[in-house]
């Protein structure tokens, strides 16, 4: 193993140890809103920022975004996806919220996961207040990053919410197999956003605590969302 593998493994280790412990005290869901969303079992950017297009989202065709919780999971954070439906003024988004904060939910188990679809106007408004949250939620999204893309993948970010919303919830060691690992909140939110193929996205190693993963998101945009 290489000198970087090596530390990427101590790190990996060392995060799982302390995700495990605290990720499962916080809450860590295409429907057309208005309608209701539909709930499934299952540093700051260096650099220039990316183009801008009308109503502050980012320049089209395809674009996504990354919604930050950053006092949730007891201050590790919690993300949430978006992503825009190619050459139109429509978003997808959406999170594995996990409100039963459990470390271990098995496949096809709930973990609060949800996804809408609307104007990212409406996508804004909803994760500004967890409109779709399962329950109450303790921690709004207050952050949110985009970037600009000229194209996305949108048939296999939706397979791939489809896949995150059935395959559980898991901070640490899997009682099945014994293995250290996680499906959680940013595995979801990264998941999606490879799917659809996003620009200078950073990999998500597996238990990288989210507030550490959000400040790697060069050429990202980043905003304070507030309640709108």
């Amino acid at each position: 193993m290489s000198g970087w593998g090596r530390k990427r493994g101590v790190r990996w280790a060392m995060a799982a140890v302390v995700a495990g412990t605290v990720v499962g005290m916080t809450g860590c869901e295409p429907t057309d809103v208005g309608a209701a969303a539909q709930p499934s079992g299952g540093t700051h950017s260096a650099g220039s920022s990316p183009a801008v297009g009308s109503a502050g989202q980012p320049a089209g065709p395809g674009g996504a975004c990354v919604f930050v919780k950053p006092d949730g999971a007891q201050k590790f954070g919690h993300t949430g996806w978006g992503f825009r439906i190619t050459g139109t003024d429509r978003w997808e988004y959406g999170a594995v919220e996990n409100p039963t904060n459990a470390l271990y939910t098995p496949p096809g188990g709930y973990i609060g996961a949800w996804h809408a679809e609307g104007t990212y106007a409406r996508m804004l408004s909803d994760m500004s207040r967890d409109a779709h949250y399962p329950g109450k939620s303790t921690h709004p999204y207050s952050r949110y990053r985009c970037t600009s893309s000229s194209a996305g993948d949108v048939a296999s970010a939706r397979a791939m919410i489809r896949t995150v919303e059935s395959r559980g919830f898991l901070v640490g060691i899997d009682p099945k197999t014994g293995d250290l690992g996680s499906r959680d909140c940013l595995d979801a939110t990264y998941d999606v956003l490879r799917a659809y193929r996003t620009r200078h996205l950073t990999p998500a190693y597996q238990t990288e605590i989210p507030n550490v993963w959000v400040e790697t998101l060069v050429l990202w945009t980043d905003k304070t969302l507030k309640p709108h």
